[in-house]
């Protein structure tokens, strides 16, 4: 196996990486990216069951959607800013909407805790963050650039590393027939 090269900073000289210091730089990038899968999981997860039971954080319990409430139209309708503020304003609190926003939350994050589909899960929840990108037109501290832009990279990292293989049910669901025959479900 051939030895990767990496600069003695001190000399300036090449020094061969041993292949255990190359398996563990492995082990504790696909740790990582494990990691980060699981927290972008957990975040698409928790804004569903927030809105879903208006736990308190970003959503009170007299707006849950079990109580009524409408999980797109309060920022739809308020929060949304910038050329794409009529569009949003005008599908604020519409039923398929609001269904589409959370079955997606609830599906993106389940698979991604779960590391099945994670090339969908990946797809689509970036997807769904450059469109909430687009809905604060510019960002508040940035003249493009935001954490919506930024997970969606995390996800696009974790679907071309078969993150859900660590710490996760990928290398199972990957051995499905269906998987197998389509590999975009990976």
């Amino acid at each position: 196996m051939t030895a990767m090269i990496e600069r003695n900073t001190a000399a300036e000289t090449p020094v061969a990486e041993t292949s255990q210091e190359q398996n563990l730089r492995t082990r504790a990038a696909r740790w990582l990216l494990a990691g980060l899968r699981l927290a972008l999981g957990w975040v698409f997860l928790w804004a569903f069951l927030d809105k879903v039971f208006g736990l308190g954080f970003a959503t009170e319990a007299k707006n849950a959607w079990i109580n009524g409430g409408s999980p797109t139209k309060g920022f739809l309708s308020f929060g949304a800013a910038g050329p794409f503020q009529g569009f949003y304003n005008s599908i604020a609190g519409a039923a398929w909407a609001d269904w589409l926003f959370m079955i997606g939350l609830a599906a993106i994050g389940t698979a991604l805790l779960l590391g099945i589909g994670v090339r969908v899960a990946a797809a689509t929840g970036g997807l769904l963050l450059v469109l909430m990108w687009t809905a604060v037109l510019p960002p508040e501290n940035n003249p493009f650039m935001d954490d919506h832009l930024v997970y969606a990279g995390v996800l696009a990292l974790i679907a071309v590393t078969n993150a859900g293989d660590t710490w996760g049910l990928g290398r199972t669901w990957a051995r499905l027939p269906i998987v197998k025959r389509f590999g975009w479900l990976r």
